[in-house]
């Protein structure tokens, strides 16, 4: 599905295979001597690594121990990778997708908070229905050959991207994604009191961020010129699940993220006329 998706848009496609031995240069590259055999002269030479593409599949990233999973870290937040001193850029667009296996699995390490916080969703990927179930094995097992259309270039997403952040968002629907986000945390005042029970680290600035561009995106994409309070309420789980950490009593609840997620957004309140922004703002973005 992902190299379907990066051949669609006319984009790099690399796919890396996580496992236990994977090692950090092994992602990013490394230095390498090389020698000049017509002087002897010996010099050290960046070879790039796999992570210098335009989309990245780690498949099943947790499957490697931590160390390496850090490996992404600059990648994703700096579209950058630091090595022997020296800055690389990392092509332009960059977009990483990861899967995972459920962390009760054997031979699996929990992601890094910090690494966690640089994915925008986390998306569940359930069983197919029947029907799709059924199409699936009779497109896999034939021999119709699909002939992929490419709908995009790579030069047309970086515009796309500016676009998507041209889109205005008024100041009551930042404080609704504020007042979302701050009431996951147990240091907030205004917290559920639930919060203190079930959350054990709640959400930073950064999923801010990640809920604003989303909501910004799911406009753009419905054709709107600013954001509305729907978009951020449909947002919020993909953005937030994978910030949320619960805590034991929790889990003997059965409470997961989703359920805390989906406590909040029945609880904060939402001030009517919050989808209001300004004309002017609102008409630069339609030109």
């Amino acid at each position: 599905m992902v190299s379907t998706l990066a051949e669609c848009l006319a984009l790099n496609f690399t796919r890396i295979q996580f496992t236990p031995d994977l090692m950090p240069s092994d992602i990013t590259g490394t230095e390498v001597l090389q020698e000049d055999r017509s002087t002897g002269a010996r010099q050290l030479r960046y070879v790039p690594g796999p992570v210098f593409t335009n989309v990245l599949l780690a498949d099943e990233i947790n499957r490697t121990p931590p160390k390496t999973q850090a490996a992404l870290l600059e990648a994703m937040q700096e579209r950058q990778v630091s090595a022997g001193g020296q800055r690389h850029p990392l092509p332009d667009p960059f977009f990483v997708l990861a899967t995972q296996n459920p962390i009760e699995q054997e031979g699996t390490y929990p992601l890094p908070e910090a690494q966690l916080d640089r994915f925008l969703f986390k998306v569940y990927v359930g069983y197919p229905t029947p029907a799709e179930e059924r199409q699936i094995y009779r497109v896999t097992t034939g021999i119709e050959n699909k002939q992929l259309i490419k709908v995009l270039s790579g030069e047309e997403i970086p515009q796309l991207q500016a676009l998507v952040r041209r889109v205005p968002v008024s100041d009551h629907c930042l404080d609704y994604v504020m007042a979302l986000v701050r009431a996951t945390r147990t240091t907030d005042d205004d917290r559920p009191a639930y919060i203190d029970k079930w959350v054990a680290w709640g959400a930073g600035p950064r999923a801010g961020q990640a809920l604003v561009l989303a909501s910004k995106a799911r406009a753009a994409l419905d054709g709107r010129t600013s954001v509305t309070i729907e978009d951020i309420r449909a947002m919020a789980h993909p953005v937030l699940r994978h910030r949320l950490v619960t805590t034991y009593a929790a889990q003997a609840e059965g409470q997961t993220p989703d359920s805390v997620i989906s406590a909040l957004l029945n609880d904060i309140p939402v001030r009517r006329g919050a989808d209001k922004v300004d004309g002017h703002v609102a008409q630069v973005f339609r030109s």
